[in-house]
């Protein structure tokens, strides 16, 4: 059984791990805490757990083997690299760190104390992805040459007594979040196009928000691909009824998928499109994973590669968007970072 502490209940996806753990046979939810304190009293008498104030007794207490992180992304950092130090295992909500040289650090604390870390990337495990890799590794589509990749929804548009629509106000929070809709709800179409498309060599993005000082809310990137290949990523908070999209593109076809309707066209498949009659099983869930690598020492599919891919993108578009230029990865991955403080502005 692994011991558990649940570390804030500020992300929208927290009370779905605390779900999934609960769930799962080989977790057990021992302790809460929260940087809001109220939030966290609240949320462990509603999962009938202790709340503990001091962050520091729940890390160094030996009957916790492992913590899930929920907290504001800039405190990541230093939340996970504690956690490690303090032999825990780690499962966070995606991006793990604002900079690739700040999740470089994290993992080396993770190597170093011989810890697990799992960052939730979910829909690395569904099977139309499956079956997309599927698709290109069997030379399907020829040579990809684009990829596009749209996730959007309506969490910003206004409702009745709420201006900032049904996400939660800190979620505008630009020091929290170090962004908006691009880094949060796009990191899916990144994580996915940089694991079907492969390296990336140049961004340029345009972070749209709705006045000067809020974050991004309607956000497009274009990607260049080291293959030659080019991408279109596309997220926002200000889409009602927008479905989910993903379209690949190559010289001998192409594979179209919304929502659950999926159509493949292929020179080497005969005239016309097909809708494939059966799926990859989907694989377990980042949680499963996470549990399966700490007892039976499974290797995840789930990569630090997939994770820092994530942050490297996040990062290249910052700064195109800011400075108004293509921004060459090869940048960024030079960059060396001050070591940030809690509190600290991003």
């Amino acid at each position: 059984m692994i011991n558990v502490a649940l570390l804030s209940k500020w992300h929208v996806h927290a009370d779905d791990y605390a779900r999934q753990a609960n769930d799962n046979g080989q977790i057990m939810i021992k302790v809460v805490w929260d940087e809001n304190v109220e939030r966290g009293q609240e949320w462990a008498k509603k999962l009938a757990v202790p709340f503990e104030q001091d962050l520091k007794k729940v890390l160094t207490n030996p009957e916790i083997d492992a913590v899930i992180v929920d907290t504001p992304t800039n405190l990541h950092k230093e939340i996970i690299i504690l956690s490690a130090e303090n032999k825990k295992h780690i499962f966070t909500e995606k991006v793990l760190a604002f900079t690739v040289q700040d999740c470089k650090e994290i993992y080396e604390a993770v190597k170093k104390n011989n810890v697990k870390l799992m960052v939730s990337l979910p829909r690395l495990t569904e099977n139309y992805y499956l079956y997309s890799q599927q698709v290109l590794n069997e030379g399907l589509l020829g040579k990809l040459t684009s990829i596009r990749c749209r996730l959007a929804h309506n969490g910003a548009v206004p409702l009745e007594g709420n201006p900032n629509g049904w996400l939660p106000k800190h979620f505008f929070n630009k020091e929290e979040c170090g962004g908006g809709a691009f880094i949060d709800l796009g990191a899916h179409p990144i994580y996915l196009t940089n694991r079907l498309a492969g390296p990336v060599k140049a961004v340029t993005a345009r972070l749209q928000p709705q006045s000067e000082d809020e974050v991004d809310v309607n956000s497009v990137a274009i990607i260049e691909y080291e293959s030659g290949a080019l991408g279109t990523i596309e997220t926002g908070f200000l889409s009602s009824g927008s479905p989910f999209q993903l379209e690949l593109y190559g010289t001998e076809g192409a594979l179209l998928i919304e929502d659950d309707k999926i159509r493949l066209k292929s020179k080497q498949l005969g005239v016309g499109w097909i809708t494939p009659e059966t799926l990859p099983d989907a694989l377990p869930l980042p949680m499963e994973q996470w549990v399966n690598s700490i007892i039976e020492g499974n290797v995840p599919t789930i990569t630090d590669n997939d994770v820092q891919g994530l942050t490297l993108i996040n990062q290249a578009a910052v700064r195109s968007h800011a400075q108004g230029r293509r921004v060459e990865t090869a940048e960024i991955m030079t960059i060396k970072h001050k070591v940030k403080i809690r509190g600290e502005k991003c």
